[in-house]
């Protein structure tokens, strides 16, 4: 009487399941790629813990050597107000994103403050968490 193995153990290799991790790791990375958005001025900006959910539409830097930034387009202070009324116009309810390195003096982020009030506009100032 022969005794025959019910399970033969294959000797072929199956990429399926690989293919499947592979793929699903390039859907997350394609995906958290695009939610990141790079702020390429590096500013060391003054810790807090307060969040908003408020949206901003366009963001006013302020680097340590104090040159002032609208997105990524370096800016004058004087001609900072103009631009932001050409970007922005006057649509209410209308948020900037102030992100100023902390070593900047208050001096420089009130001019921004001013120049926001003036035109109505509400300033969200950027810090790093805690």
């Amino acid at each position: 009487m022969a005794i025959s193995q019910r399970n033969k153990i294959s000797i072929n290799f199956s990429s399926v399941g690989m293919t499947d991790v592979v793929f699903n790791l390039l859907i997350f990375f394609m995906l958290t790629s695009t939610l990141v958005h790079p702020n390429a001025l590096k500013l060391l900006l003054p810790k807090g813990s307060n969040i908003t959910s408020a949206k901003p539409l366009t963001t006013v830097s302020i680097t340590s050597d104090l040159n002032y930034f609208v997105e990524m387009q370096p800016v004058n202070i004087d001609d900072l107000e103009s631009i932001l009324k050409q970007k922005l116009g006057d649509k209410p309810d209308t948020y900037i994103s102030l992100h100023a390195d902390k070593s900047v003096p208050f001096e420089s982020v009130v001019k921004v403050l001013n120049i926001a009030q003036s035109n109505n506009y509400k300033l969200i100032i950027a810090t790093s968490p805690k």
